[in-house]
């Protein structure tokens, strides 16, 4: 009897150790990760929004399994973004992972992707270059479009059709705006434009006096072209305002986004206008996105009046990831190798068009060139002027030709 006693409290025991392990193999872990803390905060809980909004629509399950979302939180720093990012994998031990938001975190992540090869990782909305140009992570995928693609026609319409011949720059010192200020100013300046370097300028994410900036623009240009986000850019335009400043502005993507259009303050009238371009346009009248604005405003009556390029970037990163999880019928059990491998040739219908990966799994998608103007309601909106069509990471020209440009800095494009 001692010995049928102990085989059955065994037998109990295997039994309530096994639970937790079989009920796991039903279920694929999930990581989020964007900036909750902050100048970008908003920006983040934006994202957030996102990555649920694609969830909700598989109803939190994928490929036969159910989703267990594990969310984690940065401040826009590389440093951050690799302590959430080390957490989520080696203490929560996510199998896929959507993020990071700001442009050097992504580098950052991409680097530590190459240390995890069991671990898949998709942007959420950081848009540095070299996250996918250069050296990239084979783990590490892209379906959102980055900082340059972003600007695509911005340069040519300014030179053209408004007629700016020489621009101010003000950005954030970092990859991301790099990037921006590349891809707008290498069209505009091959165009004939300048942008002197003693006419840039470059501040620190979270500065929150513009004072000696706005002092120091030069009034001998035609425009400033501003690449800021979140905070920043809302500190910005109202002190440039408030100093009774009236240069004509051209938007980096960010500085006109919803995150930014949508929040309170005196600089409504200011902005009007501005031109931009970007991954999406509030006003596309494409039944596609008006789907996803309803589908938002519905989910989240306390959002923005449209969905923010952030929350478009981490839906479709998202979606992409739940779309692979159903092909292979949520197996991962070989490191990921069967999923990477779909991901790779994934295309599908996003929002704003279909999207596909190049060799480097960077999207290759549409992009927006837009106008700010009022709605009918009285918000601030993104008018769209024009679709530029599957736009590549290398704007149209061969990877080794577009290498030649070299890196994205604070000095290129040289300009004027």
């Amino acid at each position: 009897m001692i010995t049928d006693k102990r085989t059955v409290i065994a037998a109990v025991a295997a039994a309530m150790l096994a639970g937790p392990a079989l009920a796991q193999e039903d279920s694929v872990k999930m990581g989020a990760l964007a900036t909750l803390e902050g100048a970008f905060t908003v920006l983040g809980e934006d994202s957030m929004r996102g990555v649920r909004m694609a969830l909700e629509e598989f109803k939190y399950t994928a490929g036969g399994k159910k989703i267990e979302l594990i969310t984690g939180s940065s401040d826009a720093s590389p440093d951050s973004a690799i302590r959430a990012t080390r957490k989520l994998v080696e203490q929560d031990g996510v199998q896929v992972l959507v993020g990071p938001l700001s442009g050097s975190e992504g580098l950052a992540v991409k680097d530590y992707a190459k240390t995890q090869p069991n671990v898949t990782f998709l942007n959420g909305s950081s848009a540095a270059q070299d996250t996918t140009l250069r050296d990239p992570a084979e783990n590490f995928f892209r379906f959102g479009t980055e900082g340059a693609q972003w600007m695509a026609g911005l340069g040519e319409y300014v030179y053209n059709e408004k007629g700016y011949r020489s621009i101010a720059v003000l950005a954030e010192d970092y990859s991301f705006p790099y990037t921006q200020v590349f891809g707008f100013l290498e069209p505009f300046c091959r165009l004939g434009g300048e942008a002197p370097a003693d006419a840039r300028f470059w501040v620190p994410i979270g500065n929150k006096d513009y004072s000696s900036v706005i002092a120091a623009l030069p009034d001998d240009v035609d425009a400033i072209y501003v690449a800021l986000g979140g905070a920043d850019a809302v500190n910005f335009l109202t002190q440039y305002e408030q100093a009774g400043g009236d240069l004509p502005l051209v938007g980096g993507s960010i500085t006109v986004d919803q995150t930014v259009l949508g929040s309170k303050g005196r600089t409504r009238d200011f902005v009007i206008g501005t031109p931009s371009a970007g991954p999406i346009s509030d006003t596309w009248d494409d039944a596609r996105w008006q789907k996803f604005v309803q589908a938002y405003k519905a989910q989240f009556p306390d959002g923005f009046p449209s969905p923010s390029l952030f929350a478009h970037a981490y839906y479709i990163n998202t979606k992409a990831a739940l779309l692979a999880l159903d092909e292979v019928g949520g197996d991962l059990s070989d490191g990921g190798k069967k999923y990477r491998e779909v991901l790779s040739n994934l295309s599908f219908e996003t929002p704003t068009g279909m999207v596909k990966l190049d060799e480097r799994r960077n999207a290759i998608a549409d992009i927006f060139l837009t106008e700010v103007s009022e709605g009918p309601d009285g918000n601030l909106l993104n008018k769209t002027i024009k679709v530029i069509p599957e736009v590549s990471q290398t704007l149209g020209v061969s990877y080794d030709e577009f290498l030649k440009y070299g890196p994205v800095s604070r000095e290129n494009p040289k300009c004027g």
